[in-house]
């Protein structure tokens, strides 16, 4: 079984002590550079952070890198729909996006930027994400909705660590403002697992010319997210880095220590996302 070197692995580079960078373009840039694997965290709404990524990545295209650029935003399923849609109009970064989004509910403007340097560069676009639609059937039917039992086996998917579960149900319990029911974080937990799986999977076969994959912040976690999954090889040409937001009162956040590298933005301004949580989750009388 696969699982416990990919343990040891994950827990070994985890005692690094994270390095603070400067929220500049420069700085992240140079961060980049050297790594096989480079897993771009962000706060999914935040342009600022979007804006400082792209900035970085063209610079570090504009020295001589020519990293494939995986994408969380686009569902595994659609790698034909993005294939297709460049050999339709190869410099059509909007086209693109249209015939390969999918149901996510992403803020394209923002990833824009990165579909149309992988297009001016002829850089490969990977659609790395498990489909919103899969990740259910892992939430309500387990494992074998989506992986065999010899990848099960293979990853240690039923026999993975307390800890490793317990860290992920609390990111998913605080993520949702600990108003999930406490039944239903386990399920989204595994969704979660099943996407990092997924994403690894997706990014593996082009860590050879280097990759970058343009994802959320848990998944970049170097403890239990996508570099959990890869292999010792891989994680040794992998940095994680995390683009985190100051906190409501202006403070510093405290989860730096999940990134091998990280920097810190202001807030983006946005509705208190707990509150309309809270009016989603009430039940509809009229129903």
């Amino acid at each position: 079984m696969a699982l416990p070197w990919l343990a040891a692995v994950a827990a070994a580079v985890a005692t690094a002590a994270p390095v603070e960078i400067a929220p500049t373009a420069d700085a992240l840039t140079r961060a980049l550079s050297g790594h096989r694997v480079v897993l771009l965290g962000a706060v999914h709404d935040n342009a600022a952070q979007h804006a400082l990524r792209a900035a970085a990545l063209r610079q570090r295209v504009a020295e001589g890198a020519r990293p494939a650029i995986a994408f969380e935003q686009f569902d595994r399923e659609r790698q034909g729909d993005l294939e297709r849609a460049r050999r339709e109009r190869p410099r059509d970064a909007e086209y693109l996006i249209a015939q390969a989004r999918g149901g996510g509910d992403w803020h394209w403007d923002a990833y824009r930027p990165f579909v149309e340097l992988a297009l001016e560069y002829d850089l490969p676009i990977v659609a790395a994400n498990l489909s919103r639609g899969d990740a259910m059937k892992v939430a309500i039917d387990g494992w074998p909705a989506i992986f065999d039992a010899a990848t099960r086996d293979a990853l240690g998917l039923d026999t993975l660590p307390a800890d490793f579960r317990r860290k992920h149900e609390d990111a998913i319990a605080i993520g949702h403002c600990n108003l999930l029911p406490a039944e239903a974080v386990p399920a989204r937990a595994r969704a979660q697992v099943a996407r990092d799986v997924v994403m690894a999977k997706a990014i593996r076969p082009h860590v050879g010319r280097g990759v970058v994959l343009l994802t959320g912040n848990g998944h970049a976690r170097r403890d239990i997210g996508v570099p959990f999954w890869l292999t010792a090889d891989e994680r040794r040409g992998t940095v994680s880095i995390g683009l985190l937001e100051r906190n409501a009162d202006g403070s510093a956040p405290g989860a730096d220590a999940e990134f091998d590298a990280y920097l810190i933005t202001e807030r983006a301004e946005r509705a208190d996302p707990c509150q309309d949580l809270a009016r989603r989750l009430q039940p509809n009388p009229g129903r």
